[in-house]
């Protein structure tokens, strides 16, 4: 037996403390959702800005948030997001005022080189569009990730004069203890800062065991279970118990062939002829049946999308992709620019 006296946190362990701390697996399995999740969360942003962007390198990290407000005084947006199905929590996603007037000013036709220097409803409202369709890619990717079905709700934005915790939400409080998940944001010539994904910790805990849960392989070893001896065998201290030794393994199950038969073929095939109806919808909107009764020619109706954002395209009614309207010879037509997911396929299905 080795001499080195134990760490505390042996101590702490051996007397099944609790530990406020994160192992390095817990933060692996952290900056890994962050990369994967918020990976797919820039490709989803690139196509709303135009521009290349890149959510890499993140970094896990422990803190309060009166220390956070400390580190950053200056005001900044946030995007609050519940999570109300397969994780329950709540996360907050942070951006410095600057980067954020940049992603408005690109999301409402600017060149993002020089954005306004306070935003006001028209940019809030973009922002909140641009961090909605960012996260939920996110959530996609999260559920692929855990295989597990996530529902978010739509992000709720607003720029935080980073004075007090309670300003930021009611899930954080002054001494608060959080995960934060820093991201390298780069956004193509105009943005080179950081974003930061604030997590409770108790909740960024569960994320992390969940996933470690769902990575965790099973013990392949060869278990020997001993059983003890029937009555009546030979158990005396002086004498040598019978043992009998059974060997279990794991089942090896054969390779399935996922190519298609014949016959699977030939019935796909009966289907390749079915007419379906492809329609384009530029967007949507509500409007009370006073509203409806006083439109006349020349009315305008404002829908929910921005200028410029992608156009949703629909196979019998439900939606398999998006793209951006273009203009052939005297026609219109739509340039797919983004394939649903498999996952949201099936959600909008249901």
């Amino acid at each position: 037996m080795s001499n080195e006296m134990l760490s505390q946190e042996e101590i702490n362990a051996l007397l099944n403390e609790d530990v406020v701390e994160l192992t390095p697996v817990e933060k692996d399995a952290l900056g890994e959702i962050g990369n994967i999740a918020f990976g797919s969360g820039s490709t989803a942003l690139s196509l709303l800005l135009n521009r290349r962007v890149e959510l890499n390198t993140p970094t896990v990290a422990l803190s309060e948030m009166k220390k956070l407000i400390r580190e950053h005084p200056t005001p900044c947006v946030a995007a609050e997001v519940d999570y109300l199905k397969g994780l329950k929590g709540t996360n907050l996603l942070m951006i410095k005022m600057h980067d954020a007037a940049v992603i408005a000013d690109l999301m409402l036709g600017g060149d993002g080189i020089h954005p306004k220097v306070e935003l006001e409803e028209m940019e809030l409202s973009a922002i909140g569009e641009a961090m909605n369709q960012m996260i939920g890619k996110a959530s996609t990717s999260m559920s692929s990730l855990f295989d597990l079905r996530i529902e978010i709700a739509p992000p709720r934005t607003s720029i935080l004069a980073m004075t007090d915790a309670e300003e930021i939400s009611k899930h954080f409080t002054e001494n608060n203890l959080v995960i934060v998940i820093y991201f390298r944001l780069v956004i193509q010539d105009l943005v080179d800062s950081k974003l930061m994904l604030i997590i409770p910790y108790d909740f960024g805990r569960e994320m992390a065991k969940t996933l470690i849960r769902k990575n965790s392989p099973l013990n392949n070893d060869d278990v020997v279970q001993e059983i003890p001896p029937a009555v009546g065998g030979k158990s005396s201290g002086g004498e040598n118990m019978e043992v009998s030794k059974t060997t279990v393994r794991p089942i090896q199950f054969g390779v399935l062939n996922s190519s298609p038969t014949h016959q699977d073929t030939g019935n796909l095939n009966l289907l390749l002829d079915v007419p379906l109806e492809i329609s384009v919808e530029l967007g949507s909107t509500k409007m009370r049946i006073k509203e409806i009764l006083d439109l006349g020619i020349g009315s305008v109706i404002e829908l929910d999308r921005l200028a410029g954002e992608l156009v949703d395209i629909l196979v019998n009614g439900k939606l398999i992709a998006k793209g951006e309207v273009v203009v052939i010879d005297e026609n219109f037509g739509v340039k797919i620019t983004d394939i649903v997911s498999p996952f949201e396929r099936v959600n909008n299905l249901q």
